[in-house]
């Protein structure tokens, strides 16, 4: 498409000086109107002040959309079923991000007869692909511009960035660049780039948000109940709660012990071995009272079947295969493993570290009359000899063959 096709264009927009230099530079490029588009995931006051910046600098209009409730209903909670964590550590935070974001920056585009979407993500990144695999499955009849990608964008680095927006006075704040990039949702949030791209220097303290440093965390530990039913939380501590309203309270609670801090470096979609810092206080509370009640309600095969797909399904989450047809397949079989994971998890915040102090479930399969020490309850020792020979018979051979070759020297 030309750039005199392009018409109208719908931009995922933050305000800072990115998606501010993006806004003004597209419309001059392609002499367009653009409509700005914020979502709230649960980034806090970062929209204050957001229409006024977006109109001067020559949006038609903004959209800001609480997206909160959606996005913890209908991607974390799915995601959380899962108890996915992409390379032993990262809880996903900004991966299940991107999508709920694309999702309603396509139906805007299509409402508002755009021809097509834009958004600040590098050519370096995950994001990029993020937003497009969404784009493609939504919406793939409109064009996308990635501008940090196209020949035609002048831009090398910040310097230039802030040079065009004094020019073409665009109103961003001009400050020192930060030691950091943070980006903040209802799940975590995460930091990376500038003095944390040294694998070997330590994050700096007061560089954490949501989270209190595990060493000036409450001398006590405190005890924290989280309800469950058909794999999702409903309550905590008696209280029911919305799914956002949920993370956030497990946020606050795991915050002030200093729980849900991670330093990864991790394995980019585009080849790039990248260190990310991320705080998810609430989610790792989640995670763990998730898997103290499948621990009574879950069915041994099935458990050992889902936690083998488990990588792979973290993988299409954090590869933006969000609405891929293979997630969705997945999907269904995890949802079908958690019908039954209802109950509560009593769990223990000291520290930085969540311990399982105790979990119930009226689907329990936990038996303690067969379990026990200290009687038969039914189950008769004298059966595990027969399988036991059984599953020896294999091993049995792999000696006897070893030791016809140490004979045959």
């Amino acid at each position: 498409m030309s750039n005199q096709e392009i018409r109208k264009v719908v931009l995922a927009y933050s305000g800072g000086l990115d998606t501010s230099v993006i806004l003004r530079w597209i419309k001059d490029h392609y002499g367009c109107e653009v409509i700005a588009y914020c979502a709230d995931v649960g980034q806090g006051d970062e929209t204050d002040g957001l229409e006024r910046k977006a109109l001067a600098t020559g949006a038609s209009r903004l959209y800001i959309e609480d997206l909160r409730e959606e996005f913890a209903r209908e991607f974390v909670f799915p995601m959380m079923r899962a108890n996915a964590t992409y390379e032993g550590y990262y809880l996903l935070g900004t991966s299940i991000a991107r999508p709920v974001i694309a999702r309603k920056q396509v139906e805007i585009a299509l409402r508002e007869g755009a021809d097509a979407v834009a958004h600040g993500a590098t050519g370096k990144g995950n994001d990029q692909v993020r937003f497009e695999l969404t784009f493609a499955r939504l919406g793939p009849n409109l064009t996308v511009i990635a501008p940090w990608r196209m020949a035609e964008w002048p831009f090398k680095g910040r310097a230039d960035m802030i040079a065009y927006a004094a020019e073409k006075r665009i109103p961003v704040p001009v400050t020192a660049e930060k030691p950091y990039s943070m980006d903040r949702n209802l799940v975590h949030i995460s930091y990376e780039g500038g003095v944390l791209e040294d694998p070997w220097r330590e994050p700096y303290n007061d560089m954490f948000r949501l989270t209190v440093a595990p060493e000036d965390a409450p001398a006590a530990p405190e005890y924290v109940e989280v309800e469950y039913a058909g794999g999702d939380p409903i309550a905590i501590n008696g209280a029911a709660l919305t799914p956002a309203r949920l993370i956030e309270r497990a946020n606050q609670i795991g915050g002030r012990h200093g729980v849900g801090r991670v330093d990864l470096v991790e394995n980019r979609y585009v080849g790039i071995k990248s260190r990310g810092v991320y705080e998810s206080p609430g989610a790792t509370i989640l995670l763990h009272g998730h898997r103290a009640v499948e621990q009574l309600a879950l069915d041994r095969e099935v458990m050992h079947l889902r936690d083998g797909l488990t990588p792979r399904y973290a993988e299409m989450v954090y590869n933006g295969h969000w609405f891929a047809p293979e997630r969705e397949a997945l999907q269904a079989l995890i949802d079908e493993t958690q019908k039954n994971v209802s109950g509560v998890a009593r769990l223990k915040l000291f520290k930085g570290g969540v311990w399982i102090a105790g979990r119930k479930s009226p689907n329990s399969l936990y038996d303690p009359a067969i379990a026990s020490f200290e009687e038969a309850g039914g189950y008769n020792q004298a059966d595990a000899e027969g399988f036991i020979r059984l599953g020896a018979l294999r091993l049995r051979a792999q000696a006897r063959l070893e030791a016809e070759r140490r004979r045959g020297k």
